[in-house]
């Protein structure tokens, strides 16, 4: 095989070596993608443009994902075979697959999207199923995953909220660093390169439009959005990063030097590759109007820093080669980046063993995940409100489960998911459009073969024995009648409603399942990629469904199943539970039933805060002191509105236990150094009748001379299950890294100071309070030195 006259001790010798035998061409057709139709047919016969693109292969491989597990790995092969052994340096290529939620290929498991991930607030669990998807892909020969998404969320009018882990960077950062330990493994060699994205500011766009500029200043998307980034790059080793389409300060960040080098790699010490998000460097030319033509975009971006081209050669490639060969580009920066991806394939171990590896088992491979998919989408059911009527005994009672979510399996799952992209190709075939940046419609030939009309709709029931609202409750005991009453976004037939009413009216309890659905394609949806609302309210249809059961007397419980916040109509105030979850994928509403029924404790917590109304918005717990009605003594003007106050309606780190705790004093020291780190100790009691478990959720407040810092910031969270009159004791230590942040000269350091520490049950609900003086001189943190999060351990002799 080629590959073993590259025999070099270390990743960075064997690029260079490598490097060296390159022709200008090859080096330029490692930074770009193509698609698996431009090299082989549906039959596995060479596509007509296979030879072209063999003489300068491309370096990647951008998403085969309608395909069954052995299918996709024998393609993999195939295509592989032909890098390896009939181009002229037999350079493998790197497969890559999204990986949000579970691999997105064909029949895998699949996960709760990651915002129900946020929800169960349980990196140990995400760092599980990261590491699941790891071992599939590597199967498969996919060793680039283009998740997890590092993006901080705090606009729910955008609609890819659900594609995060929410609105606070401390969770967004441990969530991100579990899942990138998970997937790229312990060594590189075993494991799979983890894409961290969008880097930066992607979820915080103006007005809430995916893709608009980033509305944050310089100092809170150094302490706030890059904060995820800077972790997973120090405490996890992330080895790719994806740009976000957005631009920052004028410039968009695919051509931005400064954003890109001078910070990714100068400040935060990013090492790996920058890849594109799909047709990013084509947005250059047109969409934001930067560049004159495709070969400028292409100068601007990788003199910018943005490694690889994604998803298909368009910039790149010879266009870029013509740039170096016309003299308007020099050879050395295309050399950087070349370096970069063939350092990533040595470490990957690609050129010892380029092909997929293991036998698959087709009738296996659905339900490899199963039982964490359901822990995972137990612990994303968050129990906003409860008047006692839940633990729920269903057994023998009649139950109405009314609404757009009561029998609709397939709404379970969101875009990047399998199903859903089963469903989005279905559409275009049938005459409709997929919202995806960067989809080529030229697959057609490729896909028709694998699909037709309609499977992807039974795909959930059939292959990931998906059950709906009202079958779960069902297969519990109770006497189940079902009507939908309204659609997603628009009213039924009078008729339906009608049916609905009635089914409430003659029933014991009803369920109004309502919530939105997460879709690539022109079709029902309330969210997902280029689908944001300008309105965040619950949809009119659904609202009007509600009130009228709420009309018929009958008690009722809601469930909404949505992706991001949203503000609710009065009428809920008469529901005697509401129970939120996000979209939990295969056992979302088992998962959902089982909290209901008290089969599982609800442990899930918001990892967003819910506005009262869309005026609101952005609002979010970390908001800075003197801002959204937070000051720094409580003698202060308190800010509002005329008609409304400035508080959520749920505020972050909200939910309900089926039992009740009580915090103790908070003991702590009297200082911190600088260089220094210190214990809180957070005595609990189950003070409640049953056991139950709770999350404890640590806040920091400082108060530094020059800067305005957050009003407050998490540092820590921990799960505790207590039987009824016990108490324990968790105890958080604390480094004072934790307390670094961007100074008047916009170094991240600590500051002596002032530190109130709170400890509570929400962002908003924080009990015991102790306040702690940091001395010492100031002290400038790095991140390849800095701690970024605090330890917990639950005492049990105190």
């Amino acid at each position: 095989m080629k590959n073993s006259t590259y025999a070099l001790s270390n990743a960075p010798e064997r690029a260079h070596e490598l490097l060296g035998r390159m022709t200008l061409g090859e080096k330029c057709a490692q930074l770009a993608g193509t698609f698996a139709w431009e090299l082989i047919k549906p039959d596995g016969s060479p596509a007509d443009t296979a030879e072209q693109l063999l003489a300068a292969p491309p370096g990647h491989i951008s998403q085969l994902i309608l395909h069954d597990a052995r299918q996709l790995a024998d393609t993999v092969g195939l295509m592989q075979r032909r890098f390896v052994e009939d181009t002229r340096l037999g350079i493998p290529a790197l497969f890559h697959a999204e990986a949000l939620n579970g691999v997105l290929a064909g029949g895998h498991p699949i996960f709760p999207t990651a915002i129900g991930l946020a929800a169960g607030w349980n990196p140990a669990l995400v760092e599980r199923m990261a590491d699941l998807t790891r071992r599939e892909m590597i199967r498969m020969g996919l060793r680039h995953a283009l998740s997890p998404v590092m993006d901080v969320a705090i606009d729910p009018r955008w609609g890819r909220v659900h594609e995060t882990y929410g609105e606070d960077p401390y969770l967004v950062a441990a969530l991100s660093v579990a899942y990138t330990r998970g997937l790229q493994g312990e060594e590189l060699s075993s494991g799979v390169l983890a894409t961290g994205k969008h880097f930066l500011g992607y979820a915080a766009p103006e007005a809430g439009m995916n893709s608009s500029v980033a509305a944050i200043s310089p100092r809170r998307m150094r302490d706030v959005f890059a904060f995820p980034f800077e972790a997973a790059v120090h405490q996890a080793g992330l080895g790719s990063i994806m740009n976000t389409y957005a631009d920052i300060d004028g410039i968009p960040v695919a051509a931005s030097r400064e954003i890109l080098t001078d910070f990714l790699r100068g400040e935060l010490g990013f090492t790996g590759f920058v890849s594109a998000d799909y047709a990013s460097i084509e947005h250059l030319v047109f969409r934001q109007g930067v560049a004159r033509d495709i070969a400028e975009a292409a100068r601007l971006a990788i003199s910018a820093g943005l490694d690889v081209e994604f998803p298909k050669t368009i910039a790149y490639g010879q266009v870029l080669a013509g740039e170096v060969a016309a003299g308007r580009l020099d050879m050395s920066v295309v050399d950087e980046s070349v370096l970069r991806v063939l350092e990533a394939k040595f470490r990957l171990g690609l050129f010892e063993q380029p092909y997929p590896t293991g036998s698959i088992d087709l009738d296996a491979v659905p339900h490899e995940g199963d039982g964490l998919s359901r822990e995972l989408a137990q612990r994303s059911v968050v129990v906003l409100e409860n008047d006692g009527i839940l633990p729920l005994d269903p057994t023998g009672r009649r139950i109405a489960v009314v609404g757009p979510h009561a029998n609709a399996p397939e709404l379970q799952f969101a875009a990047y998911s399998y199903v859903s992209w089963r469903q989005a190709v279905e559409a275009i075939h049938l005459g409709g459009e997929m919202t995806m940046v960067g989809v080529d419609h030229d697959a057609d030939a490729w896909h028709r073969n694998l699909v037709r009309p309609g499977e992807a709709a039974a795909m959930g029931r059939d292959r990931y024995d998906t059950k709906s609202l009202a079958v779960a409750l069902a297969d519990r005991g109770a006497q189940i009648t079902v009507e939908s009453g309204s659609s997603l976004t628009n009213d039924l037939n009078p008729s339906e409603l009608a049916r609905a009413v009635t089914a409430a009216a003659d029933a014991d309890l009803t369920i109004v399942a309502l919530g939105g659905a997460s879709l690539w394609f022109a079709g029902e949806r309330t969210e997902g990629e280029a689908s944001d609302t300008a309105d965040i309210s619950l949809p009119a249809a659904q609202t009007r469904l509600l009130e009228a059961v709420a009309a018929t007397g009958t008690p009722f419980i809601v469930v909404l199943v949505q992706g991001r916040a949203y503000t609710l109509p009065a009428v809920v105030e008469q529901a005697r539970a509401i129970v939120m979850s996000s979209f939990g994928g295969p056992y979302g509403a088992s998962a959902i039933v089982d909290v209901l029924i008290g089969d599982s404790d609800p442990v899930g917590r918001l990892p967003y805060s819910i506005p009262k109304h869309v005026g609101q918005v952005p609002i979010y717990h970390h908001r800075t002191t003197g801002s959204g009605g937070r000051s720094a003594s409580s003698d202060a003007t308190r800010n509002g509105y005329l008609d409304l106050d400035a508080e959520p309606a749920y505020p972050f780190g909200y939910g309900l236990a089926f039992t009740s705790f009580e915090l103790g004093d908070l003991r702590v020291p009297e200082m911190v150094s600088t260089d220094g780190e210190f214990t809180v100790d957070v005595p609990i009691t189950n003070t409640g009748s049953s056991a139950g478990s709770t999350i404890v959720q640590l806040y920091l407040r400082s108060r530094v001379s020059g800067i305005i810092r957050p009003f407050q910031q998490l540092a820590g969270f921990s799960e505790i299950r207590l039987d009824p009159g016990a108490s324990s004791v968790l105890r958080f230590t604390v480094s004072a890294d934790q307390l670094a942040a961007s100074g008047i000269d916009r170094l991240v350091a600590v500051e002596p100071g002032t530190l109130e520490v709170a400890a509570g049950f929400d962002s908003a609900t924080t009990p015991v309070t102790a306040q702690l003086r940091v001395e010492g001189p100031r002290r400038v943190v790095r991140g390849v030195d800095r701690s970024f999060f605090s330890q917990v351990e639950i005492l049990t002799d105190y």
